[in-house]
């Protein structure tokens, strides 16, 4: 599959999206909450205007996912998937952990992902059959032996279930706990797909929160699935396990009871 071309609008749409958020970052910006309790900004919804105007204009027969303005059917086959600013507590906190997410998804399954960090100026970029780089360079995840050397991280507690937390904690007390890294959003996957983080374990996450985390984590090496070790698409429950080393599946498996 040629996505010589998808690869270039990807660029473009990150581009766009960098240049809405950047004048809002650490800025008295208004949070509003959507019917989930989430929080929302002026930020979130320029950036996806934004991407949006672009696919609209170069590929309308595409379909779009975004998190802000929900779903335009297309006819191609293919949809873009957009999350603006995953991570909007942490960019409303002033940390630099959030991203932008864009990913193409293929008959429901994702081809292409980018995580782009706009106040940090890191890029990363997946594409099915290519290796993962950060800026235009190859990053790779790395080899851990062992499940009780392994980095964990997740977003935070208060998004599991008592028994996912439950899961999770056993998962984690398998694993060198004391590194544990709480909060992090889509940052944390970049870092396993850099070689910092060994694996993250995350629950309730919808299509737009790991469609373009897949390709960028696969790309170097590691393997991304839902905690019964099955692939992530389009139909996903939102249980999402990243692993940089895929030789740990099995060990991360069983510590979750699966």
């Amino acid at each position: 599959m040629n996505l010589t071309a998808e690869i270039a609008l990807a660029h473009r749409l990150a581009d766009a999206a960098r240049e809405a958020i950047r004048p809002y970052f650490r800025t008295p910006v208004d949070a509003e909450r959507k019917g989930d309790a989430t929080p929302v900004t002026i930020a979130d919804r320029s950036a996806e205007e934004a991407m949006r105007r672009i696919l609209t204009a170069e590929v309308p027969q595409d379909g779009i996912h975004g998190e802000e303005f929900g779903v335009s059917e297309g006819r191609s086959g293919r949809q873009w998937v957009l999350d603006p600013v995953d991570g909007t507590c942490a960019f409303l906190a002033g940390r630099a952990t959030f991203g932008t997410l864009i990913a193409l998804l293929v008959d429901g399954f994702p081809v292409l992902g980018v995580i782009d960090q706009p106040i940090l100026g890191e890029r990363w970029l997946g594409v099915a059959g290519q290796p993962t780089t950060l800026n235009g360079q190859p990053v790779t995840a790395r080899a851990c032996r062992q499940l009780s050397d392994a980095t964990i991280a997740t977003t935070g507690p208060q998004y599991f279930t008592h028994e996912e937390g439950d899961q999770f904690m056993a998962l984690a007390q398998k694993t060198d706990h004391k590194r544990m890294v709480m909060g992090g959003d889509c940052y944390n996957y970049a870092l396993l797909a850099t070689g910092f983080v060994d694996v993250v374990c995350e629950s309730g996450l919808k299509l737009h929160d790991f469609a373009a985390l897949v390709p960028v984590v696969e790309g170097a090496g590691g393997l991304m699935c839902d905690w019964n070790g099955e692939p992530l698409h389009a139909g996903s429950d939102g249980h999402v396990l990243a692993i940089g080393d895929p030789a740990r599946l099995e060990d991360v498996l069983e510590a979750l009871g699966g």
